[in-house]
């Protein structure tokens, strides 16, 4: 019987691929980055078509660097970027458009216009969602006004929407499966958290044809299989994640309580609160977890949106550095910044701030500030917007986080680690493998395919803690100067 899971994690800058076998191992990886398409100021953009041949020829690889060929594939799990929507024809699958990121802001003013209007208490109650641009709907609409004779072709059940997960069950199957799960849904801003279902009001609001919908399902289960023609073998899909909640599922984090952070392009901390949706009055998403027991699971959650995404504007934009991993060697030649904040505000503030307008700032600067400085300063603002985060969460929730789990590309570098275990006062634990994200999704879909139980994974050893090393008063000078510049930059 064949004893090895395919997880496919579609990110935001790369598409990658992990074969596990059945007790959590690593076997082989493979990772592939492709365009960012960048139309306007603060439009993010990627071509649908590329999404799924950058996916596929990782899987191909990661399978053939495993020694394995497809047939030998008990299950696939498929874990993705949120919210970004695609919108493509039911009958060929071609894209109308290149697909809207969700770290895009066209549709800024448009929320604007809704939250004027008075339906931002309605959505929220709904969705758990604030009004943004960040979630699907908007962008949907866009698509829908924007692209000639879509809505109409819409009307006529000739378009089909899905986040990026449907998109690439819909092409791996050769159009034989249409459907998401309930975390990916619940980034949508069309999907009630505590029904469960699509909601008539919200798809009514921004226009939606309910004929476009995928159907929703729970994480953990049968939602089809790959075409041999596409992809080589017939495969089960069994589970399937939003990246953020299959990172959660990853780091074990099914009971209430429990917390993580990726530290990716963006940033995402994620609390479980069991079976309780809470209700945040600190900015913060209420949401579903990925649940493998057939019961409804709840999240809180904060997105940073320009997380490792400043790491990677040193690199391309400012040419500070020439790889990402330089940052850490330049941050630990300086003691401080020596003043310097930067608040990378590039697409706006995330939670817990929700600004659209806010813009990157750099304050500070005086004659002595280096290069060095800079970059010390790039690195220490993504554990800044963490800690607001955290911040929020331990306000909402009234747990008291003692211990962060960590994972995601900016979890290997130690000075970020260990800034972050300072400025929040919490243990930060990163497990020996980092790839909590794939190993989620993996855990997910064997779990359904009964090849693998409750210990997946946890035979990795040598994880790493960081202790806080900060005294109260250094810790809230610097959140001061953070803060304050946090203010300037907001619109």
């Amino acid at each position: 019987m064949a004893k090895y899971i395919l997880a496919l994690d579609q990110g935001t800058t790369s598409s990658r691929a992990i074969v596990f076998d059945n007790t959590g191992a690593m076997r082989a990886k493979a990772q592939a980055e492709y365009a960012q398409i960048y139309p306007e100021d603060g439009w993010v953009e990627h071509d649908p078509l590329e999404i799924f041949s950058s996916q596929i020829a990782v899987a191909s690889e990661a399978v053939a660097r495993a020694g394995l060929n497809k047939k030998q594939l008990a299950a696939v799990g498929i874990t993705n970027q949120r919210e970004t929507t695609v919108v493509w024809e039911r009958d060929t699958g071609r894209p109308v458009c290149n697909a809207i990121v969700w770290q895009c802001r066209r549709t800024a003013a448009a929320c604007d216009r809704l939250i004027a209007d008075g339906y931002a208490d309605m959505i929220y109650d709904k969705t758990g969602l604030p009004v943004d641009a960040y979630f699907s709907a908007t962008k949907l609409a866009w698509i829908l006004d924007n692209i000639p004779n879509a809505r109409r072709r819409a009307e006529r059940g000739e378009l089909l929407f899905g986040t990026v997960d449907t998109y690439l069950m819909w092409k791996f199957s050769a159009g034989s499966v249409f459907a998401t799960d309930y975390t990916n849904a619940s980034r949508t801003m069309l999907f009630n958290i505590h029904t469960l279902e699509w909601d008539d009001e919200l798809l009514r609001l921004f226009g939606v044809p309910r004929a476009m919908l995928p159907e929703v399902k729970p994480s953990c289960g049968l939602f089809g299989y790959t075409d041999e023609a596409v992809f080589g073998a017939k495969i089960p899909i069994s589970g399937v994640a939003g990246d953020q909640q299959a990172s959660l599922f990853g780091h074990r984090g099914v009971e209430e309580g429990l917390c993580k952070n990726t530290f990716g392009t963006g940033c995402f901390l994620l609390m479980n609160t069991g079976d309780k949706a809470v209700r945040s009055a600190h900015g913060l998403i209420t949401t579903l977890a990925a649940s493998a027991d057939g019961n409804v699971k709840y999240a809180l959650e904060g997105s940073v949106f320009v997380g490792g995404a400043v790491v990677q504007w040193l690199r391309d934009g400012m040419r500070l550095i020439r790889t990402a991993a330089e940052s850490e060697e330049h941050a630990k030649k300086v003691p401080d910044t020596l003043g310097v904040y930067i608040v990378p505000a590039f697409v706006g503030l995330g939670a817990p701030y929700w600004d659209a307008y806010a813009r990157g700032t750099v304050t500070g600067i005086t004659r002595g500030t280096t290069k060095e400085h800079f970059i010390r300063a790039a690195l220490e603002s993504i554990d800044y917007q963490v800690y607001d985060v955290l911040a929020a969460m331990e306000k909402d929730s009234g747990i008291k986080v003692s211990k962060l789990a960590v994972d995601g590309g900016g979890s290997t570098n130690d000075f970020l680690m260990q800034f972050m275990a300072d400025i929040a006062n919490v243990n930060i634990v990163r497990p020996a493998a980092v790839e909590a994200t794939a190993l989620g999704a993996a855990h997910l879909a064997g779990l359904a395919a009964g090849v693998c139980g409750a210990g997946f994974g946890s035979g990795a050893d040598g994880e790493t803690v960081f202790v806080p090393n900060t005294d109260k008063a250094a810790r809230e000078a610097l959140l001061r100067g953070w803060h304050e510049a946090v203010r300037k930059s907001l619109a």
